[in-house]
């Protein structure tokens, strides 16, 4: 919790009564205590190892986490919490994923827990699921994330699981009655929530059930291959759940008060919740969250490897706008593709800026304090990235210095070693434009009107001062733009002496006939940090292109 804020006296009274989400999340936390009160709460966040970790599968750690926050908050830091990140690793390969290398190697292994799968990518790791659970904690101690980490395969194989595992096979019937009327008939003829793991092959089997003795512990199942009848144990690893039993045994097993699911597994939550309560459990408070879509709004996949990885977002953005994209409306379907970038990287500076200036009611639906968990930093951005975005592209940088020195002229006292944040950001903006707007960079060339327009500008440019602020600038960018076709007719468009407002006509075609792109910021700002003289040539350039 923030040290700062903690001790404020109104700030459990806000928060109660809070409309922003992690409040009304954790609030079902503490209703569910004062009906089941316990000395800990336990948040978990579910993994499945299949695949190489995308967003999706931070943006779970990153919501829960603020939910947990805000129930410290609300609970004045009393309660214990933990928060647990499993990893699924005990699941069959199914099928082997698109985007690893040694596929071949891997077809070999399929229906074999992913702990036991050799690793495609090097002798690093002992198995595909370490190496993803390595990727997955590395990504995750990055952004400070406190939690506890937890591997199926350890929870079975150690024991840790086995008393409810024992539990699931005294209420066998139970359970099945439960899953049997979710299933296709031809699935429910062979259907167990108990799958042996073979001694003999190592596979992961999908067998009838012959028998099953609860005082004994163990299972009987046919062998596929000899058609022999195997008698085992269900625990010490040696079988394992199907997952929506498992899910609710987990819930029982690890005393999970609180979890979140995507809206495709809304059915699969109801399912397991009345298996977990069979067990005599009581199921967590679940969050149901909308899926992220890709670039073709299909949903995002770690087998299919399509929408963003981890890892690209960072080449382009700071890791607190990925944090923004997962708080903003978790319960409405986004894309997660790179042209949402830019905008969070502005948008996340914004809250910070506005966080100054607000009161504490304010500041609890503030993104940024639940993205910092109640103590952000001080705003430090003198540009902002679309700003950066479009100096790269109309100076065509190649590299860092350049950038800098027209950062340097416009804010003087700012440098790399002053602001280590910005310096991040201006690589951000390099790497973005290279890869995304310079590929889809088009010039258009003005029409007769436009040209006189431009003329004018460049002549009203030449006019001022070399020192012009950006308002000054913008003010003789207006004056220009105030003829037709660029004149505004709604009358929606208010100026503060009164003139004839400006459609943004006018500026979308100084970005599409100057630099190539449909959109930019306020062209005012952005001369003042170019140059007048830089924006002079380019108008010229632009007309000579034209001639």
């Amino acid at each position: 919790m923030s040290t700062v804020e903690a001790h404020v006296p109104a700030l459990r009274e806000i928060a109660e009564n809070s409309n922003a989400w992690p409040f009304q999340e954790a609030r079902k936390i503490v209703a569910r205590l004062k009906k089941h009160p316990k000395d800990e709460v336990v948040f978990e966040t579910g993994y499945g190892p299949s695949g190489l970790p995308h967003i999706g599968t931070f943006g779970e750690v990153a919501r829960t986490t603020m939910v947990r926050h805000a129930f410290r908050v609300l609970t004045d830091d009393k309660i214990k919490t933990r928060l647990i990140a499993f990893s699924d690793d005990m699941d069959g390969l199914r099928k082997v994923p698109e985007n690893v290398p040694n596929r071949e190697m891997m077809a070999r292994h399929l229906g074999k827990p992913l702990s036991r799968v050799p690793d495609p990518f090097s002798t690093e790791y002992p198995s595909f699921g370490a190496a993803n659970n390595a990727r997955l904690r590395a990504f995750l101690d990055q952004f400070g994330f406190q939690y506890e980490f937890l591997s199926s395969t350890d929870c079975y194989t150690s024991g840790r699981f086995d008393a409810t595992l024992l539990r699931v096979l005294e209420r066998f019937d139970a359970v099945m009655d439960i899953m049997l009327p979710s299933l296709r008939e031809e699935r429910a003829q062979t259907y167990s929530p108990f799958l042996p793991i073979s001694p003999r092959s190592g596979i992961v089997l999908q067998v009838p059930i012959l028998a099953h003795d609860a005082g004994a512990g163990t299972i009987t199942y046919e062998d596929p291959d000899t058609k022999e009848r195997v008698t085992t144990l269900v625990t010490g690893g040696r079988a394992k759940l199907q997952w929506k039993p498992d899910w609710a045994m987990r819930w029982v097993a690890l005393g999970v008060d609180y979890e979140m699911a995507g809206k495709d597994l809304i059915d699969s939550v109801k399912l397991s919740s009345e298996v977990c309560r069979a067990l005599g459990g009581t199921p967590p408070e679940s969050f149901i969250y909308e899926l992220f879509l890709d670039e073709s709004g299909q949903k995002i996949s770690k087998s299919k490897g399509n929408g963003l990885t981890i890892d690209e977002w960072l080449r382009y953005a700071s890791p607190e706008s990925l944090s923004l994209f997962m708080y903003r409306e978790p319960k409405a379907a986004k894309r997660l593709y790179f042209d949402v970038i830019p905008r969070h990287v502005d948008e996340y500076q914004q809250f910070l800026e506005a966080y100054e200036r607000q009161d504490l009611k304010q500041r609890l639906s503030n993104p940024v304090w639940h993205i910092h968990s109640g103590n952000p930093p001080k705003p430090d951005m003198p540009i902002s990235f679309s700003m950066l975005l479009t100096l790269v592209a109309s100076s065509n940088a190649e590299n860092a210095e350049t950038l800098w020195g027209f950062i340097g002229r416009y804010r003087p006292g700012v440098t790399p070693q002053t602001h280590p944040k910005f310096d991040a950001l201006v690589r951000y903006a390099i790497h973005y434009f290279r890869d995304f707007v310079l590929p889809q960079k088009r010039f258009r060339e003005p029409s007769e009107g436009e040209r006189a327009a431009l003329l004018d500008l460049r002549e009203a440019l030449v006019q001022l001062p070399a020192d012009s602020t950006a308002e000054q600038i913008q003010q003789v960018v207006y004056e220009v733009g105030r003829r037709e076709p660029f004149l505004d007719k709604t009358g929606k468009i208010k100026s503060k002496d009164g003139k004839p407002g400006v459609a943004l006509d006018w500026f979308n075609m100084l970005y599409q006939v100057l630099l190539g792109q449909e959109k930019g910021p306020r062209f005012g700002s952005f001369v003042a940090v170019y140059g007048l003289g830089n924006t002079i040539e380019m108008i010229d350039g632009a007309l000579a292109r034209s001639a």
